[in-house]
This record gives C-alpha cells, sequence and structure tokens, in this order.
C-alpha cells in the first residue's frame, strides 16, 4: 500500500487583489464571487510506494510546497483526494519545532516529544541528537516517511554531509522520502524517481535520472515517462 497517494488532486488559493474594505472581503467570502483562482496544483496524480524515495523539481511558483503542505495534511485539496497511511514526519525547515524561548535541551525534549519519542528514547539518543543537532531528532522518530523541503541546502559542509548520511541510513533501513529540492545535484544523490512540476502540473513521472535530464533541458536518448508514469504538458 502507498503511504502517500494523489489521485487528481487540485488546489487553488485566492488571488489577494491589493488592499479592499472589510466588507468586500467579506462579502467574497461569503459569497465566493468576483474572487480570482490562483491554481497551485491542477489534476496531480502520483503515489509513493513503501521504500521509494521520491524528488520534487520545478522552479518558483511551480507548486511543490503546495504538494508537501497536501501530503503533511496542513492543507486540503479542493479537488481530488489525498492518501496518507503509516507513520509521516515532516522536514519542512532546518529550525521547525524549536521555540526560541526555550533552552536547547527543552527545545531538544519538546521536538522529540512532538515526533512521539518516548522519554525514554529520548534520554537513550540524547547524546546523538546534541551532536548531530537537529536532523537526527527526526531520524530517531522512526517514522514510515519523511516529507523534506530544502534540508541539505543549509547549513556548512560537514552538516549537509551528516544530513545525506542520515538519509542514506534511513533509506537502508527501508525508509520512504518525498524530498522537494532546488537542486538536481541533491535530488539525483537522495531520490531513485522524480516528478516534475510546471505552474501546478504534473509534467513528468518516472526515474530520477531521465526527469532531472527532462527538467534541465538536456539531450537525451528517451526521455519519455516509465510504464505507469504521466506526462502532462496541456496548458
Amino acid at each position: 500500500m502507498a503511504l502517500i497517494a494523489f489521485d487528481n488532486v487540485t488546489k487553488w488559493f485566492p488571488h489577494s487583489g491589493g488592499r479592499a474594505l472589510l466588507r468586500k472581503h467579506l462579502l467574497h467570502w461569503m459569497t465566493r464571487k468576483g474572487s480570482a483562482k490562483f491554481h497551485a496544483l491542477r489534476n496531480v496524480t502520483f503515489r509513493v510506494e513503501r521504500g521509494e524515495s521520491l524528488g520534487v523539481v520545478g522552479s518558483n511558483g511551480a507548486g511543490k510546497s503546495t504538494l508537501l503542505g497536501l501530503a503533511a495534511g496542513l492543507v486540503e485539496p479542493d479537488g481530488g483526494s489525498v492518501e496518507r497511511t503509516g507513520r509521516i514526519a515532516t522536514m519542512l525547515e532546518l529550525g521547525s519545532g524549536f521555540h526560541p524561548d526555550l533552552t536547547g535541551d527543552e527545545n531538544l525534549v519538546l521536538n522529540a516529544s512532538l515526533l512521539g519519542l518516548s522519554r525514554k528514547q529520548t534520554r537513550d539518543a540524547f547524546d546523538s541528537i546534541v551532536e548531530f543537532a537537529g536532523i537526527q531528532v527526526a531520524i530517531h522518530a522512526r517514522a514510515d516517511m519523511f516529507l523534506i523541503d530544502e534540508v541539505l541546502a543549509v547549513g556548512d559542509a560537514e552538516f549537509q554531509k551528516k544530513c545525506r548520511g542520515a538519509l542514506a541510513e534511513f533509506r537502508r533501513q527501508g525508509g520512504s522520502l518525498l524530498f522537494v529540492s532546488h537542486s538536481p545535484v541533491a535530488v539525483a544523490e537522495v531520490c531513485t524517481r522524480a516528478i516534475w512540476l510546471d505552474r501546478g502540473r504534473l509534467m513528468l513521472d518516472g526515474s530520477a535520472e531521465e526527469v532531472l535530464t527532462a527538467y534541465q533541458g538536456k539531450p537525451a536518448a528517451r526521455v519519455s515517462a516509465t510504464p505507469g508514469s504521466r506526462r502532462d504538458t496541456t496548458e
């Protein structure tokens, strides 16, 4: 069974339209009239099976962050369906889950608790978590899947190396990844499969190599999608 399954998913947001009187905003909200829609995703379908590592590539505004928000359950689709099974953890930013008014130790215990670790698990893993700062908290959560947004694009070279090692170990243990990045190199290193989004549409679903080749506009002997994948070039 797939851990994440998008079936013909559409998500739209209202255009702000600039400044307006409060009564006008209320009228639009209650009647849904007169407000233009921005479609962040249009009829997107894909699945992430257990043990798979799927990369998501696309330019700014392609719909990558919206896709992650839907996968995490932070927002609901306006059309289609999103199904989630198993234990899914998110690493949507490096400082996710940490409060500036708490000490480092307090933040560690709080974040570990939010990720489902018991007090004993937190105590046992405390030293390695402190040494690795941040991503190791999530790795110790023993999730079935991680939703990751640009984690490998932050920190120094040593931290990025630790991140790659931790994710590789997670994959060796059978974990799944949904990984969004602006870096084709990072996607190629972390993922075996990828999808390409453009203006909310799924353009190509296939191996990481062929999707990245098509996305970067490089010539290739074959850029057609693998069996069961989808390509959509309609406007």
